[in-house]
């Protein structure tokens, strides 16, 4: 079974063992110029679609019309597209037409200088028709030929932009951001489902990459159409207002809400898509509950507000269910942490015990960093988390409702109550044994279910 690396260098070999050109293309090309490893390989060969389905049976015409073939071995996948010339794009996305064609003619239909190259791979000699290497080394995402158009014939294209410009760490070409400035209304034509994976993969970048990325995405105007709740955040102020002598207080020192949340962005280690999305999204609900009381700014309810508002976005973004709900559970939740010291044990220990914990607990570090605070805290309640055995977070439950059948009485309402309380008593030792548990229950359920006078 062949690495990707290995199936593409196969597929060429064999292609031009069948008298066709065939070289590495694209993304692949730009990234081991640059030393880095590629996600993936691709091909680009003058065989028609249907001589490369010839020469490798079993592989996918995913998109034969526009010269596309998937070639397979095992998990291994190699895209092998004909070399073409694109005509036309109406919808915005994708060429009405296609012709196929030569190198240099496909090169020039690509988006980005950086991705428009070739590569012999027995050799390392690279096929630069578009001035690709002298942008790699000069650290410039610039369009090839007409910015305008190229944008026009794919919107997309100007959020890979900034996502390129936040991976590499390189500048967008001037007339490149001039095109995208001009033109960034029409990313709202783009397929929810397109501007997510981009902005996963930009909140998913290395830090100061997330911090650039989003700075461009908002200085270029894509922030505004794809998320105008994030840019409603620009000169909400919170600061500097000194809430406690502590440092489980932060007191923004860093300005506004939006300067603060793209350094909680970029303070995260290795985030999931989840918890970037979150951190991007923890602090929407403050311009919406911003007031000005006795002499400082407070945002009372902002995380309620915010969830109803991340919910939307998650919505809007087409994300999953389960998604939807980590992303709204850790914007709800993202301030009970800076009261941890303060919490009862139990209410503690049902915290830890939620599945997103560590991520909640992430998002709270990052939180405090952004806004001039110490990571200290953090620290001290990981040790305390790690310190508990899993099942000391979360104990099988000592009583349970068929215990209270058992009693006499009956299922509703009352009955979550009483397994409640029950539970707390336990989590923090008042009820650590069946039989103080089941006496606990009997005491309370005397208690509720008493009659009124």
């Amino acid at each position: 079974m062949k690495s990707e690396k290995r199936l593409a260098e196969a597929i060429i070999e064999r292609l031009r063992a069948a008298g066709q050109e065939a070289l590495l293309a694209g993304g692949c090309v730009r990234d081991l110029l640059l030393a880095r490893p590629p996600k993936d390989y691709d091909v680009a060969t003058t065989a028609a679609p249907d001589e490369v389905l010839a020469l490798f049976p079993g592989a996918l015409a995913v998109g034969a019309a526009f010269g596309v073939v998937v070639v397979t071995d095992g998990p291994a996948q190699v895209e092998v597209a004909t070399f073409r010339s694109d005509q036309g794009y109406a919808d915005g996305r994708r060429p009405d037409a296609v012709t196929f064609t030569d190198a240099r003619h496909d090169a020039l239909r690509r988006d980005f200088t950086i991705n428009g190259m070739f590569m012999d791979p027995s050799s390392g000699n690279v096929v630069d028709y578009v001035g690709g290497r002298s942008d790699l080394k000069a650290g410039l995402v610039r369009a090839i030929g007409d910015a305008r158009q190229r944008f026009a014939e794919d919107h997309l294209r100007m959020l890979r932009a900034v996502r390129f410009a936040a991976e590499l760490g390189f500048r967008i070409e001037p007339a490149t951001a001039e095109a995208i400035r001009e033109l960034a209304a029409k990313v709202a034509g783009v397929s929810a489902e397109r501007v997510a994976a981009e902005l996963e993969r930009l909140l998913t970048a290395p830090p100061d990459g997330r911090h650039v990325g989003l700075q461009l995405a908002a200085d270029l105007g894509l922030m505004e159409v794809i998320m105008p709740e994030v840019t409603a955040m620009r000169g909400v102020r919170q600061g500097p207002i000194l809430v406690a002598p502590d440092p489980y207080r932060a007191v923004h020192p860093e300005g506004d809400v939006f300067v603060h949340t793209l350094l909680a962005v970029r303070e995260l280690r290795e985030p999931t898509w989840e918890l970037a999305l979150a951190m991007l999204l923890h602090d929407i609900g403050k311009p919406r509950t911003a007031a000005l009381r006795e002499g400082r700014w407070t945002f009372y309810g902002h995380e309620r507000v915010g969830e109803d508002m991340a919910r939307r976005v998650s919505s809007r973004l087409r994300l999953s269910a389960l998604q939807t709900r980590r992303v709204t559970w850790l914007v709800r939740s993202h301030m009970k942490l800076m009261y941890a010291d303060e919490m009862r044990e139990a209410r503690l220990k049902r915290l830890m015990a939620e599945e997103g914990f560590e991520e909640l607990a992430e998002l709270w570090r990052a939180d405090c960093l952004a806004s001039g605070g110490s990571a200290a805290p953090y620290d001290a309640l990981m040790a305390r988390y790690r310190a508990m055995a899993r099942e000391d977070v979360k104990p099988r439950p000592l009583v349970t409702g068929d215990d209270l059948v058992a009693m006499g009485l009956e299922p509703g309402p009352v009955f979550r109550e009483i397994l409640d309380d029950v539970y707390d008593a336990q989590l923090e030792g008042r009820a650590a044994a069946r039989d103080a548990a089941l006496a606990l229950a009997r005491k309370i359920a005397t208690e509720k279910c008493r009659p009124k006078p």
